[in-house]
């Protein structure tokens, strides 16, 4: 008996140790007019244990290191089993010698439309197409897991958004809005793709040197560290010169733009006139905050 007890507490460990993510899902119905049908709430629960409990990479996460993040679907009508959605995935990662945890993945999905029958299994398969609902969730699960990566070691993402790719690739087939270059400029196809050009790198070195030598440095330097993240917000003028309004500096400032605003409007004072004006032109859509950063 004490054997069988100490090979279930074996395991019970085991998994606990090998899930990525916490994450939160929510869904969302209040535009139906119905939200207390009892699919919803199946549907909640059903994603929530999925992307949860999903083995997603054959790295070790002990659980305080499993990523924070949340899912909110937003459920605008839906017709027996097909469902018109939109999706806002956010992620967070904590910064070291503080309780503080940064914002580094924010995206909102519009084209989230799937097919849904209660208590349907969810199993996610890497190398082959299941339905429209996993591979979405799935694709920004890795969009997660890379750009998380990449804020602790330079391009330390790339296997997480190889994986994406290959997610992009079997599920551009179906018919699905969201996965091929004529969904718009603002789709998962333009995503993925702009962080793997080249034409965009100093997206990912950015990632990399603005939360290591910069967030990361606060509780040792807060002066250098604060020069650190206007040094690397800096350097993302070179990639709008290359290409200006590019998606990624938008979804970059989506989840930035309040922190960057928070950092530079208190603690050490630092020379920022050439960093507030590099704002203004790489990120106007966010004029305002730029305005109350003081200096």
């Amino acid at each position: 008996m004490r054997k069988i007890i100490y090979l279930l507490i074996l395991v019970c460990s085991f998994q606990s140790f090998s899930q990525e993510l916490n994450c939160e899902v929510v869904v969302n119905a209040q535009l139906t007019g119905n939200e207390n049908v009892q699919i919803f709430k199946t549907l909640e629960r059903q994603l929530k244990e999925f992307v949860n409990n999903t083995t997603w990479t054959d790295k070790t996460f002990k659980p305080q290191e499993r990523i924070n993040c949340s899912m909110v679907i937003n459920i605008n009508d839906y017709n027996n089993d097909n469902f018109q959605a939109s999706v806002q995935v956010q992620s967070t990662r904590p910064v070291y010698g503080s309780s503080y945890s940064t914002p580094v993945y924010n995206y909102n999905d519009k084209d989230f439309d799937f097919q849904y029958l209660e208590f349907q299994n969810m199993v996610y398969n890497p190398n082959q197409y299941e339905s429209n609902l996993i591979s979405v969730l799935a694709y920004h699960v890795y969009m997660i897991l890379g750009m998380d990566a990449d804020t602790f070691s330079p391009k330390g993402g790339a296997e997480y958004y190889a994986q994406a790719q290959v997610i992009l690739n079997y599920s551009q087939q179906i018919g699905y809005k969201g996965w091929k270059l004529e969904d718009g400029q603002q789709s998962r196809f333009i995503l993925i793709d702009n962080v793997l050009s080249d034409t965009y790198k100093e997206f990912r070195n950015v990632l990399y040197s603005y939360h290591r030598s910069g967030l990361d440095e606060m509780s040792n330097d807060s002066k250098e560290a604060k020069q650190s993240i206007a040094k690397s917000i800096g350097s993302l003028k070179t990639m709008n010169d290359r290409r200006p309004n590019s998606y990624l500096m938008r979804v970059f400032f989506d989840a930035k733009a309040e922190e960057i605003q928070d950092i530079f409007s208190g603690g050490p004072t630092v020379n920022i006139s050439d960093l507030v004006s590099t704002l203004t032109r790489i990120a106007p859509m966010h004029a305002s905050k730029w305005r109350n950063i003081n200096f």
